[in-house]
C-alpha cells in the first residue's frame, strides 16, 4: 500500500493472496470484510472508494490538488 494515493472500487477485493490462505499462515481467524476496500478504508490503508463512473473527475480533482 504504498502510494501518494489508493484508491478502490466500492466491494474491492484487495490482496495478494486469498483470506484463507492468510489465515492457515496466521494461525488467526480474519475479521469479517478484511480484504474489501471499505475495511481497508476504515483502517487506513486506502484514502478514497470510488464508483468507477465518478473515478476520472475524483482523479483529476486529486491530481490537480497534489500538483
Amino acid at each position: 500500500m504504498l502510494g501518494d494515493l489508493n484508491v478502490a472500487e466500492p466491494g474491492a477485493l484487495i490482496g495478494f493472496a486469498g483470506p484463507r490462505v492468510i489465515e492457515q499462515t496466521i494461525g488467526h481467524t480474519l475479521p469479517e470484510g478484511f480484504q474489501t476496500s471499505e475495511f481497508l478504508l476504515a483502517h487506513g490503508m486506502i484514502d478514497l472508494v470510488v464508483e468507477r463512473r465518478a473515478l476520472k473527475s475524483t482523479l483529476a480533482q486529486s491530481i490537480a490538488w497534489m500538483t
